[in-house]
């Protein structure tokens, strides 16, 4: 079992050696009542009236010490009666016959959390990867968790890592990158199947990473990019034709108006020599289509009128 598991399968577990402080003062009472009635029944009762005394609130004493058991609010405890199941205790203050029962268990009924991962699975598609997952559970039936299975803690984290390297060798790589919900359902089904002979059942099951070598994630990477610039590219083509629409629809206004047209070409020219010093080329096409000819004197008596930097 890796690091991991080990940490994850660490929980309070009590064994039949837990005295709550109840008993051991108890204990501490019947002591001292054996200790003064030694000392001051010396000389007042025989030797074998005295031994018997302080033997007796010894052996009360050490009774109480081993009978009774506290059990916390969230645990159950699990005792056998000359190794046979006889029943559950707690919570709270219970007791048991020294010798012949034993409370072997305190099982926890609070929500418990498992961490488990899977190292260098392969996907469907033969991709190695490495997938790291949370798991919450609870004990829902003491009895079982005690019974059924030697240590259901080890077994629900070896369950869970099983189930998880089950899940990935039949997805690829896209499908646990974009489907986590999909593949935390699955996981928590499976498992739950699993342990539920168990008396545990499982409450969620979440991914939290998932690392995928190196090389192929800079692969990736360059993919990605190659699909942004396509499409890039492909936002500023349909753009062209747009514009190009635009100016063929503008044109149509101009066909058959000459005079709106050499308004718009003087408008133009108007907007280029707004700016100080400006120079502005016109094409010669331009020059015939749009009738600028007779503005070309225009132009450069504006450019010699235009006030000289200094």
């Amino acid at each position: 079992m890796n690091t991991k598991l080990l940490k994850s399968v660490i929980q309070n577990r009590k064994d039949d050696q837990h005295i709550p402080p109840i008993a051991g003062t108890l204990f501490a009472v019947f002591l001292v009542v054996a200790i003064a009635g030694a000392i001051f029944g010396e000389g007042r009762y025989a030797d074998g009236l005295l031994g018997a005394w302080v033997l007796f609130w010894l052996m009360i004493g050490t009774y109480f010490l081993f009978a009774i058991k506290v059990a916390s609010q969230w645990e159950k405890v699990i005792v056998l009666r000359l190794g046979k199941f006889k029943g559950l205790k707690g919570p709270g203050l219970f007791w048991v016959t020294p010798i012949i029962d034993t409370a072997v268990m305190w099982i926890d009924h609070r929500v418990a959390v498992t961490s488990f991962s899977a190292e260098k699975t392969l996907t469907k598609d033969t991709v190695p990867v490495d997938v790291d997952a949370v798991l919450f559970w609870v004990v829902w039936d003491a009895e079982k968790a005690a019974l059924e299975v030697t240590d259901y803690n080890s077994a629900i984290a070896w369950a869970a890592q099983t189930a998880l390297r089950e899940i990935i060798g039949q997805m690829t790589l896209a499908d646990i990158l974009v489907g986590r919900a999909k593949m935390d359902a699955e996981l928590q089904k499976i498992i739950d199947e699993r342990t539920t002979p168990w008396g545990v059942t499982v409450q969620s099951v979440e991914i939290r990473d998932v690392v995928i070598p190196q090389v192929l994630e800079d692969a990736m990477s360059r993919q990605a990019q190659a699909e942004r610039e396509r499409q890039a590219r492909v936002i500023l083509g349909e753009s062209e034709q747009q514009i190009a629409a635009s100016f063929a629809e503008a044109s149509q206004a101009y066909i058959n108006n000459p005079t709106a047209l050499h308004l718009r070409a003087m408008n133009m020219l108007f907007e280029g020599l707004k700016e100080k010093g400006a120079l502005v080329i016109v094409p010669s096409s331009a020059v015939d289509s749009m009738n600028l000819g007779g503005l070309s004197g225009m132009v450069s008596m504006a450019q010699n009128n235009l006030p000289k930097e200094k």
